[in-house]
Parts: structure tokens; sequence; C-alpha cells
């Protein structure tokens, strides 16, 4: 029997950057599949506040380059890696010099949301799967983890459907309550925009918010996840409107939640 490939997409990770409780849980949860027999790819952005030198990432050339379309602009891909040596787990970041260089995650030092955050989103997404693709990496589960990635299981869904590597991929949306009130500028339809995705399908997005992310992940994910978080009366509105269509993943806490997901995966896999 194969190994069960899984791929982590997230916004943060432990050491590198930890602000929220999803660094402490990717830091656990790919430790914890790979030692259960996993094979494990974990994808990041690089965070202007991530020091480069302190962590040793290094920019792996023959994954970069490729340019990332987010709505007309065309923005250049860097890849760079760095490796967790207690955990025998390597990361990967996304990285331009756009979106990604300056020395905060998503406010300023004046705490204002920075107003491409949705772009910053949508060129991790893609940035992503055109990184596997490259890798020829073939995963039987993309996890994606908190609203910056909650545009990948569309596009798993249409625009990668068909690709070999993807093609029996099946998703998970972990939900994480660190959304933002505000608002995004310019049509975001159009920046989210791939092959085989018309306006209809990114419906979800309409809100021109971090929800509208969330609503994206929980409408195409094969399953969601809740986390084991207090959510905002928006967000509690979201799981009850999803569950209508679908039933949320079910995963445990504490000393369950590793077997539990590997169950779910497995599940999800077969």
């Amino acid at each position: 029997m194969s190994k069960l490939r899984i791929l982590y997409a997230a916004t943060e990770i432990d050491p590198f950057l930890q602000t929220t409780k999803v660094a402490e849980m990717l830091r656990r949860l790919p430790q914890g599949m790979q030692e259960m027999g996993a094979e494990i790819r974990i994808f990041v952005p690089r965070f202007g506040c991530i020091n480069e030198r302190k962590n040793r990432l290094h920019e792996v050339v023959r994954l970069s380059g490729i340019n990332i379309a987010v709505g007309e602009d065309e923005k250049p891909l860097i890849i760079k890696v760095a490796s967790i040596p207690t955990a025998k787990l390597q990361v990967y970041f996304i990285d331009n010099e756009d979106y990604f260089h300056r020395k905060s995650v998503m406010v300023d030092k004046d705490d204002k949301f920075h107003p491409d955050n949705d772009e910053r989103a949508i060129f991790f997404c893609k940035g992503v799967l055109e990184t596997v693709k490259k890798l020829g990496w073939s995963p039987d589960i993309v996890h994606c983890n908190d609203w910056m990635t909650g545009l990948i299981p569309l596009y798993l869904k249409t625009t990668y459907k068909k690709d070999p590597v993807f093609k029996n991929a099946k998703s998970v949306f972990t939900v994480y309550n660190n959304t933002f009130d505000n608002k995004f500028a310019g049509n975001i339809v159009e920046k989210a925009k791939m092959l085989d995705i018309d306006d209809a399908m990114l419906a979800g997005l309409a809100s021109s918010d971090c929800n509208g992310f969330i609503r994206m992940g929980m409408e195409y994910a094969d399953s969601v996840v809740k986390s084991d978080e207090d959510f905002s009366d928006d967000v509690n509105g979201l799981f009850q409107e999803y569950s209508l269509k679908k039933q949320l993943g079910q995963v445990g806490t504490g000393d369950n939640l590793l077997s539990s997901y590997y169950a779910l995966y497995n599940e999800l896999a077969n």
C-alpha cells in the first residue's frame, strides 16, 4: 500500500511565524501524520517578518520564475525552503517582492489592514498549486488552513481538475477564528479568475472580505472542519449555511486530534 500523500497550505507555521493558532496546528499535524507514515509537503507565505538568515531560508531556483496572474497583473513567483530540524520537515515558502517583503503579516505598524491582502491570498493559492505541479508530486489530500487558502478547493475542482498531478486529490478546509472586518478594494472576482471558472462560481466572494474566502473554501472543499475556537456571529452563520448543504468533518481534540484527522484523510482518499 502506497503512502498517503498530504499537502498542507496555511498562513503560518511555528517556529518561523506564530501569530495565531494556525502556526501551532501546522507544527503538530504534519509531524504527526509523518510519524504515522504519510508523505508531507507544507506551503506557507514568506511574510517579510520571517527572518531568512536566522531560519536558513534559501531560494529553489528550479521552482522559481513562474509568473502568477492576479487579475490583469502577472507577478513573479519565488520559492524558498527551510527545514524544521527537530521534525525532519521541509517547508516551502511562497514569495514575491510586491506582496511579501513588507515587515508585517495582515496589518501594518499602525494596525491598518493591508488593502491588497486579497491579492496576496490569490497569489498564494495559485502559487502553491503551480509549484506542486512543477514538483510533479501528486497529493491524495490537500489540507487548506485559514481564510487565505480558501480558493484552493475551487481551483482543484476547476482549472486543475484534469491535471495528472491533482486528478485524485481531495481537499480539506479548516476554518480558524482569524477573520478581519475590512473590505477588499477592486473587483475581487476578476482577480481570482482562472480557466474554467465563471463569475457564478466566484459568487461567494461578493462580500469582498475574509468571510468570502471562507465561504469559497466551505463550498468547494470535500470536507470542512471547524477549529476548536469561538467564532463571530458572521462566521457561525456561515457554518449554519454550509451545514444545510454538507456535513462538517468531525475531528477530535487533544490526544484524539491526530488519529481523527488521519481517519478523515483516509476516508476521503479511499
